[in-house]
């Protein structure tokens, strides 16, 4: 579903990814870890097409997309989940959804609308206060209600359990569970790399803005490496 080939992606004099390459499946969830700065986030912009890529081909559905701005992407079908959920919080619950569907018209955005309040009864009971009122787990869930009424084929989630409590971040990860158990491809960038590894497939490893490794998560997870650094265990 996702291609991204041999791309580079530069902020002025820094060489923030070099030569990255990676894939999605149908239906995949693929995860990318590694530690502050190894271009994580880059890369998840760079497909978005919030970050331009100095060279090198990214692909969605067998078609280039290195021309296409970030909302022709979510329309085809594409979605990013930002750190920090960056939600608008000087506008109501219901008013956030609704951007998520700028793409979209007729009775199927609030249907779609509708089943996100039906899923998140949170939400629901705060339609239409502001968004600033939520908590962050409240937030993270709007975030993501936002990219499920763009209709996704494939969801892109940077560092979604980031400042929540584990309870919440237990129920995240169910909710990532179930998205890709409705056909729902995911990239994700997590900073608990362990849960991360659990819920994945497959994955890569970041170093310095180069993929150092990649494999299914059992072979990352056996990794000495990875898992002294990122896994907390050592020999």
């Amino acid at each position: 579903m996702l291609n991204v080939e041999n791309i580079d992606v530069r902020y002025g004099a820094i060489h923030a990814l070099k030569n990255v390459s990676i894939s999605v499946g149908e239906s995949e969830i693929v995860t990318v870890v590694g530690s502050n700065g190894a271009g994580k986030s880059s890369l998840l912009r760079a497909i978005a097409g919030t970050t331009k890529v100095s060279k090198g081909s990214i692909s969605f559905k067998k078609q280039r997309i290195n021309s296409l701005s970030a909302p022709s992407r979510v329309k085809s079908g594409l979605t990013l989940v930002p750190e920090g959920r960056q939600i608008f919080v000087s506008m109501t619950v219901e008013e956030n959804l609704l951007l998520g569907a700028h793409s979209r018209t007729g009775s199927e955005v609030k249907n779609s609308i509708e089943s996100i309040f039906d899923r998140f009864s949170n939400l629901a009971e705060r339609r239409n206060q502001l968004a600033s009122v939520l908590s962050g787990g409240e937030q993270q869930m709007l975030a993501i209600g936002r990219a499920m009424v763009a209709k996704p084929r494939l969801m892109m989630l940077d560092e979604p359990s980031l400042g929540l409590s584990p309870i919440l971040v237990s129920q995240l990860f169910e909710l990532i569970k179930e998205l890709h158990s409705q056909g729902i491809s995911i990239l994700i960038v997590e900073q608990n790399t362990k849960l991360a590894l659990k819920t994945a497939q497959r994955g890569y490893i970041l170093e310095l803005g180069s993929v150092r490794q990649e494999g299914t998560v059992d072979e990352l997870a056996a990794d000495k490496i990875l898992a002294e650094a990122y896994l907390g265990e050592s020999n």
